[in-house]
């Protein structure tokens, strides 16, 4: 299978794939930004490396919540219109309406492509934290090629290792994954970490052996705890660095 990746910053990245194209996690505003909710206020440092005019023509948006300004901001918002259709979770369709459809963990939705080849979106658990803390609802994606199925792509979303995640692998042959890491904390909710952390990313590796691991929304946020070094340190104490792949702004 041909993919080809382009990484527009945060948790947002472009997914050739099968002659459509999907998009993860819209974030388009520059930077600086501040973006207050009623918990926590989140502090935007870098902004994205491409314009959403820049992007073209999305055949789907691969959405895995609305409600952190880190994985839609105000841009992001007005791009989902752009978009041929919007997946994300069933809440998340509810609030958006309009071309965004829900799907729960473990459904799928078919888009056909002009080559006449079929690309399946199945969404995926996810959890936002640790169990005993509710932050709504997220989900992750995997994508497969009907004739293909042997070589599946996994966008996680923003999510802690746990057996929702572990079971993405019991149901698909993941061959590339991109994965939120960032070890995001924000002090409102304690000391816990909201999104993986590279160590976690090394357990995804060694569970997903046949996977190439791709970081995203590591960087360009002021809550997360962990940086590029510290994902390339985890992998190479692992003897695992030769699993990543990075895609540069």
């Amino acid at each position: 299978m041909n993919v080809k990746l382009a990484y527009v910053g945060g948790p947002t990245a472009l997914i050739d794939v099968a002659g459509l194209r999907f998009l993860t996690d819209p974030t388009f505003d520059p930077a600086p930004g501040n973006y207050k909710s009623t918990a926590t206020t989140l502090h935007k440092l870098r902004g994205p490396v491409r314009s959403a005019e820049s992007l073209g023509h999305v055949d789907a948006v691969l959405l895995s919540h609305d409600h952190h300004f880190d994985n839609l901001d105000h841009s992001g918002r007005k791009f989902l219109s752009r978009a041929a259709q919007v997946i994300t979770t069933p809440e998340g369709a509810e609030r958006l309406r309009g071309n965004a459809l829900g799907l729960a963990p473990w459904q799928s939705f078919d888009l056909r492509a002009l080559n006449d080849v079929t690309v399946r979106v199945t969404a995926t658990p996810a959890r936002h934290g640790p169990a005993h803390m509710n932050r709504g609802a997220v989900a992750g994606f995997v994508l497969t090629v009907l004739d293909e199925p042997e070589h599946a792509i996994y966008f996680s979303g923003d999510t802690v290792w746990y057996e929702g995640v572990e079971e993405v692998g019991e149901r698909f042959q993941i061959r590339t994954a991109l994965l939120n890491l960032g070890a995001a904390r924000v002090p409102e909710v304690g000391p816990w970490h909201l999104t993986m952390t590279a160590n976690e990313a090394v357990i995804f590796a060694k569970m997903f052996p046949e996977a190439t691991v791709v970081p995203l929304h590591y960087e360009g946020w002021a809550h997360f705890s962990e940086s590029r070094e510290d994902i390339k340190r985890a992998f190479e104490e692992a003897g695992l660095v030769k699993r990543l792949q990075w895609i540069d702004r």
